[in-house]
């Protein structure tokens, strides 16, 4: 058995209305899973016969956990797909309550900031608390996680756009099938 937290206020997202999502989940992994009112996910793994099962639905129930929506989420069964969790307190200094205007910079005005990195590489992005998650593949998610980078460390939203639309041509190769 594998534990897994969750904070409590997305206890209601991973068991969904009438505990839709979480049968959704169970019938897509396998894998039965419980979740107490504490937040505590409890995964049973016992005679699972794939093992790799196991860390995907544990992932996506993380990126449940930590935002994202339900159906963003099931796309990291997918092979080649991967969550990323970016702590923003590690760009900021403890006493300097910049949360809120971090949070803001990735996000942007009306969420354009967000919207496009999305589009641009086909990342899913969410904010929550003090994290930011990402959902994408081996050669988008890098892109998406650099990008986000550059806003924490204080680029300029036009810098963090240059480099996206420099970096297309490398991720119109890659979904074409080529190495790069």
């Amino acid at each position: 058995m594998q534990f897994i937290k969750i904070p409590q206020d997305r206890i209601g997202a991973i068991i969904g209305i009438k505990g839709q999502t979480k049968k959704i989940l169970q019938e897509t992994s396998g894998i039965r899973f419980s979740v107490d009112a504490e937040g505590e996910v409890l995964i049973h793994d016992d005679n699972v016969k794939n093992p790799l099962l196991v860390i995907k639905t544990m992932d996506v129930i993380k990126a449940i956990g930590r935002g994202f929506a339900p159906d963003r989420a099931m796309r990291l069964f997918n092979d080649d797909e991967y969550l990323e969790v970016i702590n923003l307190k590690n760009f900021i200094s403890k006493k300097s309550g910049r949360l809120i205007t971090v949070r803001g910079r990735i996000i942007g005005k009306e969420g354009k900031t967000r919207r496009i990195i999305e589009n641009l590489t086909g990342v899913y992005i969410t904010i929550y608390g003090n994290t930011v998650g990402l959902i994408g593949n081996s050669v988008n998610l890098p892109i998406a996680k650099h990008a986000i980078q550059l806003l924490l460390e204080g680029s300029e939203h036009a810098t963090v756009y240059h480099y996206l639309e420099n970096q297309r041509s490398r991720l119109k190769v890659a979904e074409m099938g080529f190495d790069i």
